[in-house]
């Protein structure tokens, strides 16, 4: 993929409020630099984790409900599973984001569904810290940027 090549958008956005509790769909977040999203409680300074991304095909393809994997962010049109640690992400107009690593299905996945666990491996979705802060929005653009 090409710089600044449009790759996708924003489907639909989440957030945890705490620890196991049910994600909290929102229409617009703010992505704080070295944070994550604001109002996660995943969001922490330094953190590789801040961000989880997912492909919307994978969760129509296996029958996963928005955010059951606790996913941050949902994504359409954008395969994630072919961009590497160090890629950059600009959702919105400024947000910017830093793939860290893919995220590998732990076995709270299988609390969802028995057997989950194994079928997302490889698909569970990236996960990506804050590198530039701003506000995005749900039918936002994702861009591969430098």
């Amino acid at each position: 993929m090409s710089a600044d090549e449009l790759c996708g958008e924003v489907f639909s956005i989440h957030l945890c409020p705490g620890h196991r509790q049910a994600m909290r769909q929102v229409e617009q977040a703010t992505a704080k630099e070295d944070f994550g999203l604001e109002g996660d409680s995943h969001a922490r300074p330094k953190s590789k984790r801040q961000t989880l991304l997912i492909e919307l095909e994978t969760l129509i393809e296996l029958g996963i409900p928005l955010s059951a994997v606790k996913d941050n962010i949902t994504t359409r049109g954008i395969e994630l599973m072919k961009l590497r640690a160090g890629q950059k992400l600009r959702l919105g107009e400024t947000a910017q984001f830093e793939i860290t690593q893919p995220c590998q299905p732990c076995s709270r996945m299988d609390e969802i569904r028995p057997g989950l666990k194994k079928e997302l491996e490889g698909r569970r979705g990236i996960l990506a810290k804050v590198i530039v802060g701003g506000v995005f929005s749900v039918g936002d653009s994702i861009r591969v940027v430098d």
